[in-house]
């Protein structure tokens, strides 16, 4: 059982470890970290000491935290004795220190026996509090050899030492981690950070033990690095390379090297959580997974640089990776990746990026002749980059995991800088930008099914009657779309006209108005692009919910970084033909949606409905439609009571109108709307094209929106005379919308009885669609045209529709 640096770091934490071992029946050794922090200040100690610097005041810091924990886990009669022996063994190290202070300078000898007393002292506590325990000092059978300056272990020398110290089953044993001696001199040395778990498990392998318990401060192995996904979750069982892999690949849980002991005698490893001992933890063997998981876990190396050797010369050539690799090894180079291009003429190392400009310099003096003459083109280092690595021994011969991986991470707006898997499959790994990490990891952690929820996050502008709805709805709607289609919108960013907020944890929708007065920025169209960007987040939708030339101009760049687009904003699909095109070209190229279904008709399934015609092969003849909730709801309400000035007002006060309401009265939302699903049917149009027959004369949208109100009482005789020649006609205006092979008008039109657009209600919307399938009946869509609740729930079905492609 070994115990680390967070599980004796405390009086609390200590007397959990009693508890856990003293519950033991079987034959027990347990290895102990130093207490938490204590190697890192040792470190820090000796260089204050080096430099001529105080040191003493936290020195006497660090012994008086000793002496507390031996006060808070051992009875007055013995904390004595044990702060006697502690006490001789921080004077011994206070000497080393006074030493280093005169000298001002300190050998690697020195340096390793100073790091030494945090594991002796821990030790040497934790054999006195664990009631029958005995006391053995690793030194004096885990015993190392040197090589390029660093400690390695002599593994025939240390197992007949441990088996001569343990001749029979061990009693109750505590010793040290981490430290050991070297086989030839006797000076102390150390197996490296991390250093204890090494520890047990060569006492493990060398005895043979039943299994090697790791307690650590976490549940066990976990699917992903959980600060940076929430939703990762702990693994119940891995086998000996994935945990291995997983391990080389930054997951901390244990020390890499580690594994190897357990796995050659086939020992389980049993990692729990010394704060919560009842979870089960991460169990690791040589058990075949029978689960269907293709992926096991992620981890990842944020400290990456790739340094890469290019040059047609090496094509064919034997003996260049011997070389490349055996001058790296010459001077302490460790490469935890590799790649190379089938061609031979390129091959790529992941080392740290304090390591990079160094390998590149044994590598160019390697190969320096080859450089000269022109073979080798070039040995450059790229810094700042990430390492991920996706583990599973389920990912051997199931097709399509490659794919899918990269496709989603293609999607996302992630460049792929080199790649790596070996024939065992078992892993994948790739660099990329180190600034994409967190997106990356949280678009593998979904896609292959290791988070609970597929996650969709959402930057909405506008909260004003639709934006409002918009967040109203999907407040309502988030708890039932967990439970039913494992699908969490998380609304991470909201602005409105003054302010904006980023929350990456999501905006607590059922305040958000408070919590965006109250602790939002200053808005700008600017801000809010940087803002996105800046996240750089997974799966995000950009929903527009305004009605702002400068906010449509975000549509660009925020597709070109892989950021869906959902707009209820009509400028940029009504606008210049050009920029409507490439930006539905952006987005299918990157594989993400431009989508603006409430463009034309609120909630009602229109565009959608033309794209599936189209894209089956259909061919879209004619439009005709009324298009305008507001035109129509004033000429349904025009009456012998209620004149055309009054009507205008009414569909002002129920929102069905602009705050200008000459913006509908001019058609010049209709024509925008036209000019949308002309373009949808595969027309090219722009809003110049749209013929007019308007109604209102034009000396009534000059001037002041005041002036409009004081004079547009002037029509209201004229359309009293035509309305009651209407009705007696049995007949009703309508302003229709026209589209026949790419011709558009606008108008006024009388319709008759017969006519579907006759009984046309209210506000509603309806359109026919003529076309090649569709032309002696067309289709006809019909219902609400207007009304924040239902454009609400178009964007929102938009944002729906997005979720269910990934």
């Amino acid at each position: 059982m070994k115990f680390g640096g967070t599980s004796v770091g405390s009086v609390e934490s200590i007397l959990s470890v009693k508890r856990i071992v003293e519950k033991e029946k079987d034959p027990v050794i347990v290895v102990v970290s130093a207490l938490v922090g204590v190697t890192d200040k040792l470190i820090a100690l000796t260089d204050m000491a080096v430099r001529g610097e105080n040191y003493e005041t936290e020195f006497d810091a660090v012994v008086k935290r000793h002496f507390d924990v031996i006060k808070g886990v051992m009875p007055a009669s013995k904390a004595d004795t044990i702060q006697d022996k502690v006490r001789l063994m921080f004077d011994e190290l206070l000497s080393v220190y006074r030493k280093a202070t005169e000298s001002k300078q300190l050998s690697q000898e020195t340096k390793d026996l100073i790091v030494s007393f945090g594991e002796r002292v821990s030790s040497i506590i934790m054999a006195n509090v664990i009631e029958g325990a005995a006391y053995a000092y690793s030194p004096d059978f885990i015993k190392t050899n040197s090589a390029f300056g660093k400690h390695t272990l002599d593994i025939e020398t240390t197992n007949a030492l441990i088996l001569n110290f343990f001749p029979d089953k061990p009693v109750l044993t505590v010793c040290p981690g981490f430290i050991a001696t070297d086989k030839d001199s006797g000076v102390i040395t150390n197996l490296g950070r991390g250093g204890s778990d090494y520890t047990a498990a060569i006492l493990a392998a060398a005895l043979h033990a039943e299994k090697l318990e790791i307690w650590t401060d976490v549940d066990g192995f976990m699917t992903a690095d959980p600060r940076v996904i929430s939703k990762a979750y702990v693994i119940d069982n891995l086998s000996y390379i994935e945990a291995m892999e997983l391990c080389n690949y930054g997951a901390k849980v244990i020390y890499p090297p580690t594994i190897f002991p357990a796995y050659h005698e086939n020992i389980p490893i049993l990692i729990k959580n010394t704060f919560n001992p009842e979870a089960p933890g991460t169990y690791i063997s040589c058990e075949k997974d029978m689960s269907n998981q293709p992926v096991k876990g992620i981890s990842s190396i944020n400290d990456t640089a790739l340094v890469t050797m290019q040059g047609l010369g090496m094509v064919g050539v034997i003996g260049v990776s011997k070389r490349l690799f055996g001058a790296l090894a010459n001077m302490g180079v460790s490469a935890f990746f590799i790649s190379q291009a089938s061609s031979e003429n390129t091959i790529s190392i992941g080392v740290t990026n304090a390591e990079a400009d160094l390998a590149t310099k044994v590598i160019a003096d390697e190969f320096a002749h080859e450089l000269a003459i022109g073979e080798i083109n070039s040995v450059q280092a790229e810094k700042d980059l990430a390492t991920i690595a996706v583990v599973g021994d389920n990912m051997k011969r199931t097709p399509g995991i490659s794919g899918k991986l990269f496709g989603a991470l293609g999607r996302s707006g992630v460049n792929v800088v080199a790649i790596a898997q070996g024939a065992s499959e078992t892993n994948i790994s790739f660099v990329i930008d180190s600034k994409s990490l967190r997106k990356a990891l949280n678009v593998i952690h979904e896609v292959f099914f290791l988070s609970e929820y597929q996650e969709l996050n959402i930057f909405l502008v506008g909260t004003g009657t639709v934006g409002g709805g918009l967040l109203d709805q999907i407040m309502l709607q988030q708890p039932k779309l967990r439970i039913q289609n494992n699908l969490n919108i998380k609304v991470v960013g909201v602005a409105d006209e003054n302010k904006v907020l980023f929350n990456r944890d999501g905006v607590a929708l059922s305040n958000y108005r408070e919590v965006l007065a109250a602790d939002g920025i200053s808005s700008s169209p600017e801000v809010i692009l940087n803002g996105i960007l800046e996240m750089n987040i997974f799966n995000s939708v950009f929903v527009d919910c305004t009605a702002s030339y400068h906010v449509a101009a975000l549509y660009k760049e925020l597709l070109l970084h892989n950021v869906s687009v959902v707009a209820a904003n009509k400028i940029t699909a009504s606008g210049d033909y050009a920029t409507y095109a490439e930006l539905k070209d952006i987005a299918r190229k990157k594989g993400i949606k431009f989508l603006f279904e409430t463009n034309v008709g609120a909630g009602l399934p229109i565009i959608n409905t033309m794209n599936n015609l189209v894209n089956s092969g259909d061919k879209i003849l004619k439009l005709e439609a009324v298009l305008s909730g507001t035109l129509n709801f004033i000429f349904n309400t025009i009456s012998a009571e209620i004149p055309l000035s009054k009507a205008i007002k009414m569909a002002k006060e129920a929102r069905y109108a602009e705050p200008d309401p000459r913006i509908d009265l001019s058609g010049t939302d209709v024509i925008r709307k036209l000019v949308i699903l002309t373009r949808e049917a595969g027309y090219k149009v722009e809003q110049s094209d749209v013929k007019k027959n308007l109604f209102i004369p034009q000396r009534y949208f000059e001037g002041t929106l005041d002036d409009f109100w004081n004079t547009i009482h002037e029509m209201d005789a004229e359309f009293e005379s035509i309305r009651q020649r209407l009705d007696a006609e049995r007949k009703r205006y309508r302003f229709v919308a026209t589209m026949e092979n790419g011709d558009c008008l606008v108008g006024l039109q009388e319709v008759d009885m017969r006519h579907p657009f006759y009984e046309l209600e209210g506000s509603n919307n309806i359109i026919m669609i003529k076309t090649e399938r569709y032309y002696d009946y067309p289709m006809i869509i019909k219902g609400y045209g207007a009304g924040a609740s239902v454009t609400a729930a178009g964007v929102f079905a938009d944002i729906m529709s997005i979720a269910n492609i990934r």
